[in-house]
This record gives C-alpha cells, structure tokens and sequence, in this order.
C-alpha cells in the first residue's frame, strides 16, 4: 500500500514538473536567416554602378535636372500666383544686402566694391543650382570673420605690416606679371581661399561627406556664432570710436584688442562715436519694432538703407572727413573687373584655413534649408545644396567675390515677405547691379562707422543667445556646457580652434554619455506587464528573487568595467566573490562533514536565481562587451544563477548567434526573450520546477529504503 502510494506521487510529482517546464508560447524565436540581411554585395554594387552610367538620352536628361533643379521647377511657374511675392522680397532683400555687403566687406579686410560684387554673383549660381526654396546666400558675417583672418595672416606674411597701402604698393607680384598694393593682394587671397572652399563643399557632396555636418550641433554652432559675434563686434569697435588700432589674430586676439582699445581711447574720434551712438539708438529700436510687428507688417521697414543714405548726405554736406578727420568709404568703382583664376601659388597657404569655413558654410546651408523645406512642406536635398553652395563659391571666385553661404536674417526676411522661389534671389542680383553700374560711387562720403554700426546690430541674433542660458541649462546641463566651451574658445582663443575646440569637446561629451549611462534595476507595474525603475516610480514591485538589469546605452570596450560595476552596485551580487567565499567554506569542511572553527566571514546568501538584463537600450554591442557578457553568464552560473537576456534587437541576436553565446543549447533562442515578461515567466517557471524537484528529493530521502528505489525507477524516465 505504501508503496503504490510513494510510485503514485512520483509520478503525480513528474507529470506535474513535465507540465511545469516552460513551454514555447512563452517566447517566439526570431529565426534571422528567414530574413534577407541588407549587406555589402559586389554585385549590386556593379548592378548599380553600371546603371548610373548609362549615357542614353533619357539619362542625360535626369542628370542635368538633378543638378540644375531649375529646369525642374521654372516650366511650371505660376507667374499669376508667385511672381509678385519673388518681386518683392526680391527687392527688399536686395536693398537690405546693400549696406551688409559693404559693411562685411570690411569685415573681410576688403574693399567695399568687392563686397557687392560677392553678392550679386553667388545668388545667380544658387538660383539655377538650389533645391531650397527660402535660403538667401550671401556674405555671412561669421564667414567674413573667419576670411578677414585669414586674409590678414597672409598680408603680414607678404609684409604688409601696416594700414597705409599707399606707402607699401608694389612689392608682391602675382603671377610674376602684374605688381599689386595690398587691396589687391588682399583680393587675391580671399579669392583662392573662397575656390578651396567652394572646392571642399562640392568634393564633399560628390563623396557624400554630408554626415560631417551632424557633428556640430545645435548648442555648439550656438555657442561658435556668439563667441564669433563678440570678436566681430571687437573688431569693429575701432571703426565705431574711429581709433587707429593694431589689428591682432590667433589666440587671445580679443582681449589684446580690448586692451589697446583701451589703451587709445583718449584718441577717439568724435565725430565717428556720435554718428555711432545716434546711429545705434536709430536703427535698434526701428529693428526692434520690426521684429516685435513683423506678423502684422508686409515687409520691415528698411531702417538700415535710410541711415546709410542720411549719413551718406550728412558727411558728404557737412565734409566730415575734412572737418573732422572722419574715415569714409572713398571712391567705389562701377562696372565689372575682368575675370581672374586664383593665385594657385597661395593654396598650400590656405589649403587648412579653407576646411572650416567650407564646413561652417555648407553647415549653415543645409540647416537653413531643411528647417524652411520642412516648414513650407517641399523636399530638400542636402546632397544637392552642398553641389549648389560649392558651385556659388567656386565660379564667383574667378569674378574677385569671396565666401559666401546662407544667412539666417536674409533668408527669415526673403521668407516673410512672400518669397516662393529662387526667382527672388535673382532680383536681389538685380537691385545689387544697379547699384555696380550706376549708384555706387554715391556712397562715396559714407563713414566707416556707419558701417561698423551696420555689422554690429546685425549681430543682435548671436547675443540674444545669453537669454537662452537658463532655459537650456534646465533641459540639458551637458549642452549648457557645450555652448559655454565653444562661446568662451571662439572668442578668447580663435574662430578656427575655437570650431576644432567644441567639436572635440562635443564628442567627448557623447563619448562620457556612453562610457557612464543610466543603469537601474526595474521592478513590475502593479498588474501589467510592465518594468520601470523602481526607484524612480512608485508602486513598482521587485519580482521575488528575480533581479532585472538595464544599461542605458550601448555595450562596448569603452563601458565594459563601468557595466560590470554597476551591475554588481545594484543587485548587490558580485559573482566572482560569492564563489571565492563559497569555496572558502567549503574548505572549511572536514570530510567526516565537521566544520573547522574559523573566524572567516560566512559565504553571503543570495537572494536571487536569475538576472535578467535588459537590452532594449542597446543599439549594438561590439566583441568586447560580448565577452563581457559571456564572462558574466559563466561567473553567476558558478552561484548558481542563470542570465538571461531581453528586448535584444535583431543585430544584437544575430551578433549573440556567431559568437557563440548560445553555444551547445540545444533551443538556440532559450537564453534570449523578445520581452522582459516572458524572460520573467520562464525564470519563474523554472524556479517552480526547481523547488518542485527539490520537494520530491526530499520527500524521497525520507522515505524507507524500498520505497525509495521504487520512487527513483518511476521518476527516471520523466525527469
């Protein structure tokens, strides 16, 4: 009677451990060969290659439309619907350029006529070449900081120490032809410099390099414009009190310049400071209005262009230069010059200076683009605006312009007056020719102040950026930081190294965010199937001897030991000296089972059987965290606790596959859940069946001898 009592509860207890095994429907293995993987295959690369060479006329066709998206968009224009709004903002844009082109003429250490002849060319190449519909290009202040250094590096180097010019013509001859004073050799400079970069963006576009963009991001182009804006706004500050200054670049140039400012203040002109100052208090709070009322107003008012005009009459009636000693723009030629090839002698000169304008240039250009294509609901392709940005700057380069790309004050203007084509940049062209052919030796008698002026409330943009500070400070404190180091380096080091300084700093701030993530235990939502942290949220409940572990991030050689320290911060578990003391207790046992008297500390107990460690965070994980993984599953199996892993994303279990991280299962998928609740539910199912075997073996044990081998024969076969 015993005995069939015994044989009926083993086998009662072996069916009830068989239905307890975890079955399938728990988990579904993802089978990755069934998919087709997207890899490199020579053929379709030859596939490829050999259709994009076809030269039929059909592909002839595409291929001259892709590169010049006007013959796309110019058939079908609306003259009835968009010709007026291009008119206009064309015109307007066109009468704000007028004084900007002069103005950063300067700022680029060339002369004014240059200036306007940079605007007119490069938004002729644009209109023909572009895909954005809104971005005005242009002389961009930043850029003509960035080329006015550059040019004066080389000035110096040529031997041009001083500002007088006269005095100094005629000792650098290009070509080893035509002798040139140092307007022209400045000229010369700027436009080789501009055909590297014009070279640079389209070598970039054709190589598809575009990517190199994303590297500067929000808070660091945030940060460089500001630091550029300060030294912008240094360097014009001789021009706006009319002191004769050392010029001063390279590291540190900011505050020597304040430093001589100081130094010859007691100089200052004043006439250039009240032109200045009355000049300030016009057009600030007219441009302030305007942006305040520009939902309500058609068109700004042209502020700038009427203070250029007065004080263009105000000097020439009054002769402020003979009176007062006041620095006037002197005498602006009309027409055109000859064409010219850059001075090819000056490229390895300025091969290093050119990388970081044609960065920032296609930078500038590419963003603008897509934030207005995105906005007026039109596709943009970044690819082509580099081709479109380059080709502005490599063919005006023959006509003596310099840098240009797009800015953001033009392109918000030529946006919000109407503007819907290219067709508006091509009338801003236009209003800067009649000004070339006709009108620009009236601003004969215009201050240079004026000028300065003109540039430094231009910059308003770049300094409102401050206001900025607290609101970002709240939303990320590592982006603060990003602005700070690029701001403080643009302006106290140097435009370029300030550039170089923010990226490095940039990526190394995503280097830290990956090398110390977030990493947390989660806990189940009350009646879901849900895990949070649980101690972030309330009401999360730890799983009963189940430890769930999520990193924040990649897994990779840069993190490892950070990964394997948090890990064992957190679930209080360090495998490998768990086994050091389990095996130093086990030494302590005689062999008759006496334990030896020791003071050593016991072997900690351990409150869980099974780590679940949760990838959902994981974009990728390289051969070094895959070790460590494998390292980790081996050292809590000797304490008898399983990993599992959940949320793995295909690439992740397809890299667990080849490297033999399942090796030997014989359910390849066992170790690896698509969720953390079924990762769950097998670890409980299984701890079920565990204490289930472990119940029976006891129950055994006690049983008499007889009974017992009866059991043992009846449980062989299930278990």
């Amino acid at each position: 009677m015993n005995t069939d009592t015994t044989a009926q509860n083993s086998e009662h207890s072996s069916n009830t451990l068989s239905s307890a095994s975890p079955p399938s429907s728990y988990y579904v293995p993802l089978k990755l060969d069934e998919y087709e993987t997207s890899g490199f295959s020579i053929k379709k690369f030859l596939k490829k290659a050999k259709e994009s060479c076809k030269c039929d006329r059909q592909s002839i066709i595409h291929f001259f439309i892709k590169l010049f998206p006007v013959l796309e968009w110019l058939p079908r224009y609306s003259i009835k619907d968009k010709l007026l709004g291009d008119v206009i903002s064309g015109i307007l844009v066109g009468i704000v350029a007028i004084p900007q082109s002069i103005s950063y003429a300067l700022l680029a250490s060339q002369d004014p006529i240059y200036g306007l002849y940079t605007n007119f060319f490069c938004p002729i190449i644009y209109f023909a070449m572009a895909t954005s519909h809104h971005n005005c290009v242009g002389s961009f202040g930043v850029l003509c900081l960035m080329i006015g250094e550059s040019v004066n590096r080389q000035l110096r180097l040529a031997g041009y120490e001083s500002d007088t010019g006269a005095d100094l013509a005629l000792n650098v001859t290009l070509n080893g032809t035509l002798a040139c004073d140092k307007s022209c050799y400045a000229i010369t400079v700027a436009t080789t410099l501009t055909f590297l970069v014009g070279l640079y963006q389209i070598l970039l576009a054709v190589l598809q390099l575009g990517f190199i963009s994303v590297y500067l991001s929000e808070p660091l182009l945030s940060g460089f414009v500001t630091g550029s804006s300060l030294t912008i706004i240094t360097s014009q500050m001789n021009l706006l009190l009319g002191v004769k200054i050392p010029r001063h670049d390279g590291i540190g140039s900011l505050v020597l310049t304040w430093v001589d400012i100081f130094r010859y203040i007691g100089k200052t002109n004043i006439c250039d400071l009240v032109t200045s100052l009355v000049a300030l208090a016009v057009i600030v709070p007219v441009k302030e209005i305007n942006n305040y009322f520009k939902d309500k107003m058609k068109a700004p008012f042209p502020i700038e262009l009427l203070v250029v005009i007065a004080a263009t009459l105000l000097s020439h009636f009054l002769n402020f230069n003979s009176r007062y000693n006041s620095k006037i723009c002197g005498s602006i030629p009309t027409g055109f010059k000859q064409p010219a090839v850059p001075d090819l002698t000056l490229v390895s000169n300025l091969a290093l200076d050119a990388i970081p304008i044609a960065i920032i240039g296609f930078a500038m250009t590419v963003s603008l683009a897509e934030i207005f294509g995105k906005k007026h609901g039109y596709p943009v392709r970044a690819n082509q605006e580099m081709i479109a940005i380059g080709m502005g700057n490599l063919i005006p380069s023959f006509f003596y312009c310099f840098t240009t790309s797009a800015a953001l004050t033009k392109t918000l203007l030529k946006e919000s007056t109407g503007c819907f084509t290219q067709l508006s940049g091509l009338i801003s062209s236009v209003v800067l020719l009649l000004v070339l052919l006709w009108i620009a030796p009236l601003f004969y008698s215009l201050q240079t102040s004026i000028l300065g002026v003109v540039t430094v409330v231009n910059l308003r943009g770049g300094l409102r950026k401050f206001a900025d500070i607290p609101k970002m400070w709240r939303i990320s404190k590592i982006d603060t930081v990003i602005w700070w180091v690029t701001m403080l380096s643009s302006s106290l080091i140097s435009t370029e190294l300030g550039l170089l300084i923010g990226v490095c700093f940039s990526l190394l701030c995503i280097i830290f965010r990956t090398q110390r993530p977030r990493a947390t235990l989660l806990g189940k939502v009350n009646d879901c199937e849900i895990y949070e942290d649980q101690f972030t949220y309330k009401r999360i409940n730890c799983v009963a001897n189940i430890k769930i572990f999520r990193f924040d991030t990649s897994l990779y050689y840069a993190n490892k030991d950070y990964f394997k320290s948090s890990l064992f911060q957190k679930t209080g578990v360090n495998p490998s000296l768990v086994a050091a003391l389990q095996q130093k207790a086990e030494a302590n046992i005689t062999k008759r089972g006496a334990i030896k008297p020791s003071t050593d500390i016991p072997a900690p107990a351990i409150d869980m059987h099974t780590l679940i460690i949760d990838c959902g965070a994981m974009q990728f994980i390289d051969s070094v965290g895959l070790s460590v993984l494998k390292e980790m599953r081996q050292d809590y199996k000797k304490i008898g606790v399983q990993v599992l892993l959940a949320n793995c994303n295909p690439s992740i279990r397809h890299l667990l596959q080849a490297g033999g991280w399942l090796t030997g299962m014989e359910d390849t998928e066992l170790l690896s859940f698509h969720s953390i609740h079924t990762a769950v539910q097998f670890a409980e199912k299984q701890d079920q069946c565990q204490q289930l075997l472990q119940k029976v073996t006891d129950d055994n044990s006690l049983s008499p001898e007889p009974q017992d081998a009866l059991v043992d024969s009846s449980l062989e076969g299930p278990l």
